[in-house]
């Protein structure tokens, strides 16, 4: 450990939580870009195509690809706006609700696991620090 820096450590815990969160999306056949879109819209709800690309940080092209996938397997539909006939609403379909529930236990669950291994304290000091990290305007 003493070899390794912060950032080193940082990226290693991150690597192993990715590889948990894409094991999690495995039952829904959906890949990880897609887990992120799918839990944006249920977090946020039904939004138009150009929001869910901010959201998510990436080209409204890339967006329409990760919706075209999860529309295939039924998780989300396209809906008209009703406040602009141009534009293209997406939202989550019955099916993409209950998945939605369901990946978001078995994450949290997964989460308590991966985590369990740290004191009470730790945890709590931990979650402090990485949500001052979110926030930060730091380089």
């Amino acid at each position: 450990m003493e070899d390794e820096n912060l950032s080193e450590l940082f990226w290693s815990v991150a690597r192993r939580l990715r590889h948990q969160s894409h094991e999690s999306l495995q039952p829904f056949g959906i890949t990880p870009g897609q887990g992120r879109a799918f839990l944006v819209l249920a977090k946020h709800g039904t939004m138009r195509l150009s929001e869910l690309a901010d959201h998510l940080r990436i080209a409204p092209r890339s967006t329409t690809e990760v919706v075209d996938g999860l529309q295939e397997r039924g998780l989300v539909e396209r809906l008209p706006d009703p406040a602009d006939r141009r534009a293209t609403l997406v939202g989550l379909t019955p099916a993409g609700v209950d998945a939605a529930g369901r990946i978001k236990a078995e994450r949290g669950a997964q989460g308590e696991r991966f985590f369990a291994a740290l004191p009470e304290r730790d945890r709590a000091e931990l979650a402090r620090i990485l949500a001052a990290l979110r926030v930060s305007d730091a380089p």
